[in-house]
Parts: C-alpha cells; sequence; structure tokens
C-alpha cells in the first residue's frame, strides 16, 4: 500500500503536457540540453587531451633549464684545451694536460648526448633556425650566405635549440 503511495505522488509530481505545441516545445528543450551536453563534453575531452599534451611535453623538456646551465662548463674546458698551447706549462705536461681536459670534454659530450643535447652543425649554409650572425665578411673561398667562422657552439636539446651558434658569415 505504501508503494501504490509513493508511485501516486511521483506522478502526481510530473507534468503532463496539455498541448502539441507543450510537448514540441519540450522535445526542442530536450534537443537543446543534448547539445549543449555534447559541446560540454567534447570541450572536455580537447580540453584533457591538450593537458595531456603539455604534460607529456613538460616531462619530455624537464632537462632543457638544467642543460643550459651546463653549457658555459663546455665552454671553459674547450677554452682550457686552447690555452694550454699559450701556457708556459713545460712541455710534456702540456700534452698531458691537453690530453685530460680533452678526455673530460669528451666524455661530458658523451653523457649529454645520451640526455638529447646535442650540438648544432655549422658548417656550409647559414640557417637562422639553429645560427645566428653576428658578423659579416667577404670570403673569396665562401658563397654568399656560407658559415664562415663559428665564434660560438651552439647546442640544441632534442628538437629545441638551446644556444643558437655564434657565426660569422660570407657576404659579398
Amino acid at each position: 500500500m505504501q508503494e501504490e503511495n509513493t508511485e501516486t505522488n511521483q506522478n502526481e509530481n510530473v507534468l503532463e503536457p496539455e498541448t502539441h505545441e507543450d510537448i514540441e516545445a519540450l522535445h526542442a528543450r530536450i534537443k537543446e540540453l543534448e547539445d549543449k551536453y555534447l559541446r560540454n563534453h567534447a570541450d572536455f575531452e580537447n580540453t584533457k587531451k591538450r593537458l595531456e599534451r603539455e604534460k607529456a611535453q613538460s616531462l619530455e623538456y624537464a632537462y632543457e633549464n638544467f642543460a643550459k646551465e651546463l653549457l658555459p662548463v663546455i665552454d671553459s674546458l674547450e677554452a682550457g684545451i686552447v690555452s694550454v698551447d699559450g701556457s708556459c706549462i713545460e712541455e710534456s705536461m702540456k700534452e698531458k694536460f691537453k690530453e685530460g681536459l680533452l678526455l673530460t670534454l669528451e666524455n661530458f659530450k658523451k653523457v649529454l648526448e645520451r640526455y638529447g643535447i646535442t650540438e648544432i652543425v655549422a658548417v656550409g649554409e647559414f640557417n637562422p633556425n639553429v645560427h645566428n650572425a653576428v658578423m659579416q665578411e667577404d670570403s673569396p673561398e665562401h658563397e654568399d650566405g656560407q658559415i664562415v667562422q663559428i665564434l660560438q657552439k651552439g647546442y640544441q636539446y632534442k628538437e629545441r635549440v638551446l644556444r643558437p651558434a655564434l657565426v660569422k658569415v660570407c657576404k659579398k
């Protein structure tokens, strides 16, 4: 008996449409709400996918700032190798010192390469995406737009440029 009262109360709360226009209006409202739901759901899915892509990209390039901080260390090692020749150290020590610096630099670069940090090739044609032309020079050995000299090596982390190579470009 109590179940019958519950059903009766529920039926009393449901509004019965009185006319054909009311039914059409209700169908239109249902259609409108379905469309709104589908758009909101699509927006939610797009946002979810975008956030997942951004998260993956953030994780993929997590070492970028750390890698930028290491570039001056490479520059210092390379400068140390060059300066050994002009130093006042005796010749036998120069070679050993230079050999030690070269091994250290080589090992350091291998570790960086393992994590996707590589040197930018700065030979041949100038590429504004990875090279920064800071000087121009007329050179008989080079064609117009070719790199004449590397002033500072550039590096990239996967596909991103950490530091462009500073180069001198031939200008005729």
